[in-house]
C-alpha cells in the first residue's frame, strides 16, 4: 500500500494513479457475503437501504490500509446508500494524489491525512476539511533490535541514523517534533529517506531507529526492537503530543460548498455511523468489509489482530473535527519548517457543516 503520509508530490492537473476502485453494494450483498452472522449482530439492526434514486459521488483516497476501513466498513455495511449516496471509492497512489484528483475535478472529495492536506492548502489548492475520521498518525518509533538495550528514549537518537519515508513527509515532520521536545538538535540525526519500507533495514541493523507502520512495527517488536514513540497508541500521543493528532478525514473544494452542503452532511451521517460501527463490529467483519483485491497477498489475521489492538486508538467516535488536535498538527509542521505549519486552522476547516 502507497503511503498515507506523502505529501511532497506537486498539485496538478494531469492522470492521476488510481490503484483500485471500490463501488457501493447493498446492505442485502453484504449481509448474504462473507461477514456472516457476525457482521450482521454488528449491524444492529439497521435499517433497510434508502428508497429512490442514490446520488453518485466520487471518494479519493491516499490507499494506506488502516486509513480506508471506517470507509469501507461504512460503505460495505450499506450506511452511505442509507443516506442516499452511491459512494465510489478511488485509491490513488498516496495522499497528494487523492488531493490532486480533487483539485482537479477528477473527484468530488478527498480522504487523506491532515498533513497532506495542510501542504496542498499551502500550495495553493483551495480545499476544506469539514470530518474526521482518524485521529493518530499511522506511525511509530522503533529501534533496530540490535540497539534496542542502548536507545531507550528519543533523547538517545544524537548522532544517529533514523529512517523516515522522505524528508518533508508527515513522518519526517513528527520526528523533527520529537526530536525538539526530546532537547536533541536536529543536525546531530542523520536520516535515511528510503522509502516506506523500514522494515528490512532497521531489522537487519542498518538504520539505528526509524519510522514504521504496520505491520511492520508488530514484527519488529516481535524480533527484538523498543518502540520509543507509538503514534497509533492514544496514551504514546498524549504522553507524547497533549493529545490526539487529527489524521484521516475528507476535504471538499471551497467552490463546491454552497451547492454540496446536504450531501456533505449526508456523508458525514453515513460515516458516523460507520465509525460506531468499526468500534463493535468484530475484527474479521472489518476485514471481510475490505475489498479483496485490497488485502489479497497480506495476513488477514494479523490485520484482524492489528485491527482489534488500535481501533479504539485511531478512530473516533463520531466526524465531529477536534480543534485541538488538528492544531497540533499545524504545531508540529511548523517546528518542523515545512509549508503545512504556515496555514491558519480557520482556513481550512467547516465545523459548521456537521455541526
Amino acid at each position: 500500500m502507497s503511503n498515507c503520509c506523502n505529501d511532497l508530490e506537486p498539485l496538478g492537473q494531469g492522470e492521476v494513479d488510481v490503484l483500485h476502485v471500490s463501488r457501493g453494494f447493498s446492505r442485502r450483498d453484504f449481509l448474504r457475503g462473507s461477514v456472516g452472522a457476525a457482521g450482521l449482530a454488528a449491524l444492529g439492526g439497521v435499517a433497510s437501504t434508502a428508497l429512490g434514486e442514490q446520488r453518485q459521488i466520487k471518494l479519493a483516497f491516499c490507499s494506506q490500509l488502516l486509513c480506508v476501513v471506517p470507509y469501507e466498513a461504512t460503505r460495505a455495511a450499506g450506511f452511505f446508500a442509507e443516506e442516499g449516496l452511491d459512494v465510489e471509492l478511488v485509491y490513488t497512489r498516496g495522499g497528494s494524489a487523492a488531493l490532486q484528483a480533487l483539485n482537479g475535478g477528477a473527484v468530488d472529495y478527498a480522504a487523506t491525512s491532515f498533513d497532506a492536506a495542510l501542504n496542498a492548502h499551502a500550495s495553493g489548492a483551495d480545499i476544506v476539511r469539514f470530518a474526521s475520521t482518524g485521529r493518530l498518525p499511522l506511525f511509530a518509533l522503533a529501534t533496530s533490535p540490535q540497539l534496542a538495550g542502548d536507545i531507550d528514549g528519543v533523547d538517545k537518537l544524537a548522532n544517529r541514523t533514523v529512517g523516515v519515508s522522505a524528508l518533508g513527509n508527515a513522518d519526517h515532520a513528527f520526528m523533527l517534533y520529537l526530536l525538539e521536545r526530546a532537547g536533541v538538535d536536529s543536525q546531530s540525526v542523520e536520516f535515511a529517506t528510503i522509502g516506506t519500507n523500514l522494515y528490512d533495514a532497521i531489522r537487519l541493523g542498518q538504520l539505528d531507529a526509524g519510522m514504521v507502520q504496520e505491520p511492520a512495527l508488530t514484527l519488529l517488536q516481535e524480533q527484538g526492537s523498543r518502540v520509543l514513540v507509538n503514534g497509533m497508541d492514544i496514551d504514546d500521543a498524549r504522553t507524547h503530543l497533549g493529545g490526539a493528532y487529527e489524521f484521516m478525514g475528507v476535504a471538499v473544494r471551497r467552490d463546491q460548498m454552497d451547492e454540496r452542503v446536504q450531501e456533505m452532511q449526508a456523508l458525514g451521517r453515513a460515516l458516523s455511523k460507520g465509525l460506531e460501527y468499526v468500534q463493535t463490529a468484530t475484527p474479521d467483519a472489518l476485514v471481510d468489509s475490505l475489498p479483496r483485491e485490497i488485502v489479497t497477498g497480506g495476513d488477514r489475521d494479523r490485520l484482524a489482530a492489528t485491527l482489534a489492538q488500535y481501533r479504539a486508538s485511531l478512530y473516533p467516535q463520531a466526524v465531529k473535527m477536534d480543534r485541538e488536535s488538528m492544531q497540533r498538527v499545524i504545531d508540529v509542521h511548523r517546528t518542523a519548517g515545512s509549508r503545512g505549519g504556515h496555514v491558519e486552522l480557520d482556513q481550512i476547516i467547516a465545523p459548521e457543516i456537521l455541526g
